[in-house]
């Protein structure tokens, strides 16, 4: 059973789904409409208990979802929606121990989502070039999660490329998520910085964008398995006999591209060939040098 502790982000839920967010603190008091309850009197209560205010009002008092958390929290930069944080994390299969690189930090939502789904042997690098970004992300993700050690988040550009380390400390990145206006700067970066068999993936909100990004892959030579698709939700209203699609969906909010690093024809020591004649390699091809079925 999880108690809540001062420190704690709990939202407090109507009767209508409404959620208000608050940071329990011991001494201060939660008001709404009038309405008024001691953090006390929630400090200590069970998550997913029902609480009563000064004036009768009755709530749910939860700790939130990463979904939750993430639609309510501060914002520096907007933040990705929850169906786009669950896609992201899925499409670039972050593990339990993965090392994974992110590049631009925003408010910190994908962050946490990656933070959680490493668990504590992974770790996160994050790259964040606006330092007022990159304060309210910091204080975002240790209001949610607390004190993360497997977390660094580093002020840089990471169009001026991606630090793995040299020689024997050099540690390649198994999986690196962008959410740039601009990746395609960063592309051949993420060629040198990911493992083989490591998974790219990039968040955009225009065709334009999208376009650029997919040559940019294309040109290194060092991607294969590319996709780019979009995710729409829609919520239903249930009420007795009355079930239809809510009037509002959330619909398009970014194209989500994912690519394989995959080994190139110069990563493979080659052999003597047996023809002299000249090599000829046809103008546009760009795919990778391997056999994709």
């Amino acid at each position: 059973m999880k108690l809540f502790e001062s420190g704690n982000r709990v939202h407090l839920v109507d009767k209508k789904g409404r959620q208000y967010a608050l940071t329990l603190k011991a001494g201060e008091t939660f008001q709404f409409s009038g309405d008024t309850i001691p953090h006390d009197e929630l400090i200590g209560k069970s998550d997913g208990s029902i609480v009563t205010l000064s004036r009768g009002k009755k709530m749910l008092a939860l700790a939130p979802t990463v979904a939750e958390y993430t639609l309510k929290m501060p914002r520096g930069a907007q933040v990705l929606y929850p169906k786009d944080l669950a896609l992201i994390t899925m499409w670039a299969d972050i593990y339990p121990g993965a090392k994974v690189f992110e590049a631009g930090v925003g408010s910190g939502a994908l962050t946490i989502a990656l933070l959680q789904a490493v668990g504590d042997r992974g770790s996160v690098t994050s790259y964040e070039r606006r330092d007022d970004f990159a304060r309210t992300a910091m204080k975002n993700i240790e209001r949610f999660l607390g004190a993360v050690p497997n977390f660094q988040l580093l002020q840089r550009d990471a169009h001026d490329g991606i630090d793995c380390g040299t020689g024997e400390d050099e540690k390649l990145f198994d999986r690196l998520v962008l959410d740039l206006p601009e990746p395609w700067h960063v592309v051949p970066h993420a060629a040198k910085a990911l493992r083989l068999g490591g998974i790219y993936l990039s968040f955009v909100p225009t065709v334009p964008q999208i376009t650029q990004t997919v040559d940019a892959l294309n040109a290194t030579r060092a991607f294969g398995m590319i996709e780019t698709f979009e995710s729409f939700t829609r919520n239903w209203n249930i009420e007795g006999r009355s079930v239809r699609p809510d009037l509002r969906m959330i619909a398009h909010s970014g194209f989500i591209t994912v690519a394989r690093r995959v080994e190139r024809e110069r990563d493979v020591p080659s052999e003597p060939s047996k023809n002299t004649s000249p090599e000829i390699e046809e103008d546009g091809d760009t795919t990778p040098d391997w056999d994709g079925g």
